[in-house]
C-alpha cells in the first residue's frame, strides 16, 4: 500500500485557479444554502482580496493541491478542503500548522454550514458569539478555541 505525502506550504500567486477551483466545490458542498450569484461574487474576491492579503498556507497530498487555510490574524478567515480529501486528517493538519504561531485561534462559521460546524467543534473550538453576516444574509458564528 502506498502512503501519502502531504506539505503544507506557502501560497503562491501561480496557486490561485487551483485554490479558486477548491473553493468553489468546497462551498458547493458545505454552503448550499447561499446564491450563485454571492458565490460567484465571493470567488472573484477570493481570488484578488483574500488570497492576496491574508497569510494563506496550501495543502498538497501526493503531489495535487487539494486545500488551503488563510489566516488574518488569529482568526481563520478560510479552510477550505476539496471535498473529494473530506475525513483523512487534512483540515485538522491545517489547523495544527497555524495554532503554534498564535496566542489564540478563532474562526466564523455560517450557523448553516454543518460541515464546518462539525469539524470546529470536533477540534474544540467553542461558541462565543452570533452575528449576521451582512452580505449573505446568513447568520454566522463565532468559535474559539478554549
Amino acid at each position: 500500500m502506498k502512503e501519502s505525502l502531504t506539505m503544507i506550504r506557502p501560497y503562491k500567486s501561480d496557486d490561485a485557479d487551483n485554490l479558486v477551483d477548491i473553493w468553489r466545490a468546497a462551498s458547493a458542498h458545505a454552503h448550499s444554502f447561499l446564491p450563485q450569484s454571492f458565490l460567484d461574487q465571493e470567488a472573484d474576491s477570493m481570488r484578488h482580496i483574500y488570497l492576496v492579503h491574508a497569510q494563506t498556507s496550501v495543502t498538497v497530498l501526493d503531489g495535487s493541491t487539494v486545500g488551503f487555510i488563510a489566516m488574518v490574524d488569529d482568526e481563520i478567515g478560510g479552510l477550505f478542503l476539496h471535498p473529494d480529501f473530506h475525513g483523512q486528517g487534512l483540515g485538522r493538519a491545517m489547523v495544527d500548522h497555524v495554532r503554534p504561531e498564535r496566542k489564540s485561534l478563532s474562526v466564523e462559521v455560517f450557523e448553516r454550514n454543518a460541515i464546518g460546524r462539525r469539524f470546529y467543534e470536533a477540534y474544540g473550538f467553542e461558541h462565543v458569539s452570533n452575528a449576521l453576516h451582512a452580505p449573505s444574509g446568513e447568520r454566522v458564528l463565532k468559535l474559539q478555541l478554549p
